[in-house]
């Protein structure tokens, strides 16, 4: 990698339970470029460790607050022109670094933010351009890997706060649409997931895990939708969900499914609480 290239940049990841994934990420990363790393869950030998061993990287100990205010947490740190946030279970080239600070040159940086091509996703739930297209605008750039020019960033107000899992970066994206910034992929540059950023062993807490993050989706989910197009479409578009869900857990009783009881009384729980306005709380 150009060494010029590596002082544009700056990589943030976070990290949650996720020692593992981290210390195996790092070592492929070239110790000319910047890594910020924001520790949600208090880790502090992976910062000694980490920080013993790799002069370019600094890790932050911060309270849990989610995805959105991490983000915006290292973005303030960030001295460099650019920035990547990219999850630690993605595999990625890092040469292609230099292919995205290109396309940046050629948009003049008018853009809200630059995504890859994800290779192993089901299409129908992680949309992406045309395959066929060497660039493509798009609604929203996937938020395990995001190419942002940082004075951008600022210009458009970063990442809400009161997302704390699930469609910060939807929501980032349309907030720069409405500003006249797109969104771009770049379908040269190929990424895979790995598998879940967050690594939990034990089967108590990995199901905790799994109704938290049912909780938060569907509570960012009706968020965006309010924020966005108001609260009467919003309530016109979640009362069916809300009717279907109380079935569902009506006729879970009935079968005696505890799992399945759960699971959506989670989820309803989220969605009130989105709806009458309550932060997104729940935390593991």
């Amino acid at each position: 990698m150009n060494r010029n290239i590596s002082k544009k940049i700056t990589i943030i990841l976070i990290a949650y339970k996720s020692e593992e994934l981290i210390n195996t990420f790092v070592k492929k990363i070239p110790n000319t470029v910047k890594v910020i790393i924001i520790e949600n869950s208090n880790n502090l030998l992976l910062k000694r460790k980490i920080e013993k061993k790799h002069k370019n990287i600094k890790v932050y100990i911060k309270k849990n607050e989610g995805v959105s205010a991490s983000i915006n947490y290292a973005a303030k740190k960030i001295k460099t022109e650019f920035f990547l946030q990219i999850s630690p279970d993605i595999k990625f080239d890092y040469m292609d670094i230099n292919k995205f600070i290109e396309v940046a040159k050629k948009l003049d940086n008018k853009f809200s933010a630059l995504g890859p091509r994800f290779l192993n996703v089901n299409n129908k739930s992680h949309k992406q351009i045309n395959k066929n297209l060497k660039i493509g605008s798009i609604n929203s750039i996937h938020g395990s890997f995001m190419f942002i020019n940082k004075k951008k960033f600022k210009e458009i107000g970063g990442f809400d706060n009161n997302f704390f899992l699930y469609f910060e970066e939807t929501d980032y994206c349309k907030r720069a649409s409405n500003g006249g910034l797109k969104a771009y992929q770049i379908n040269e540059i190929k990424v895979k997931t790995e598998g879940r950023s967050v690594l939990i062993k034990n089967k108590k807490e990995k199901k905790e895990l799994n109704n938290i993050l049912i909780w938060h989706f569907i509570w960012s989910k009706y968020y965006f939708t309010k924020k966005n197009y108001g609260l009467i479409l919003s309530l016109l578009i979640f009362l069916p969900i809300i009717i279907r869900i109380i079935l569902k857990i009506i006729f879970y009783q009935i079968i005696n499914k505890k799992e399945l009881i759960e699971k959506y009384k989670y989820r309803l729980n989220g969605l009130m609480n989105s709806i009458k306005g309550k932060n997104s709380s729940l935390r593991p």
